[in-house]
C-alpha cells in the first residue's frame, strides 16, 4: 500500500475558522510528499463557496480544474470554467484572481493549484486594500491594510526626523 496521496480519493481538511462563503477543503499534496520548491494543493469547493478573496501574488500560479465548474474572476473579467480547464496567473497585478464554485453547481469543484513554496511570500488583496506576508514557521505572518502600513523606509530608526 502506498503513502502517496491520490487526487481521486484524498480526504479533505476543512478549517472550521473559515467564514461562510470561503469554506473549502484542502489536501496539502506537496507537504505530504515533502516537496521544498513547489506548492501543490488539492482543493474542494462546495457550491457557493470561494477559495480566497480576489488577490495576486509575486509568483506565478497555475490552476487545473479536475471536476465540476468554477467561476474565475481576473482583471479581464469573469468566466465559467468547465472540468479540464487550465489557467495560469502571472506574478503581480495582471495575475489577480478569485475562484468560486457557482451556487447553482450540481457538485463541488475539485482542482489543484501549483505555485512556489518559497517563503517569505506576499499576497495583495485589491478589493480590501490588504497585504499579507507569510514567513517560514508563521510566527511573524501579518495581514494589514495597506493604507495603515505606508511609512518611510527609515521611520522609527535612529536619526530619522519626524516629517
Amino acid at each position: 500500500m502506498s503513502d502517496r496521496p491520490s487526487l481521486h480519493t484524498a480526504d479533505f481538511t476543512y478549517d472550521e475558522h473559515d467564514p461562510p462563503g470561503y469554506r473549502g477543503g484542502v489536501v496539502p499534496i506537496s507537504r505530504v510528499l515533502g516537496a521544498a520548491e513547489t506548492s501543490l494543493r488539492l482543493f474542494e469547493l462546495p457550491p457557493g463557496e470561494s477559495l480566497c478573496p480576489y488577490h495576486y501574488e509575486y509568483v506565478e500560479e497555475w490552476l487545473l480544474l479536475l471536476s465540476g465548474e468554477l467561476d474565475l474572476r481576473t482583471p479581464a473579467g469573469s468566466e465559467r470554467l468547465a472540468s479540464g480547464a487550465v489557467a495560469c496567473f502571472a506574478a503581480g497585478p495582471d495575475g489577480a484572481h478569485k475562484t468560486s464554485c457557482p451556487a447553482d453547481a450540481e457538485a463541488p469543484a475539485r482542482f489543484v493549484m501549483f505555485s512556489s513554496a518559497r517563503e517569505p511570500s506576499v499576497a495583495v488583496y485589491p478589493d480590501s486594500d490588504k497585504l499579507g506576508v507569510w514567513v517560514p514557521g508563521g510566527a511573524d505572518n501579518l495581514m494589514l491594510h495597506r493604507a495603515d502600513g505606508h511609512v518611510p523606509y527609515y521611520d522609527g530608526e535612529a536619526g530619522e526626523k519626524a516629517g
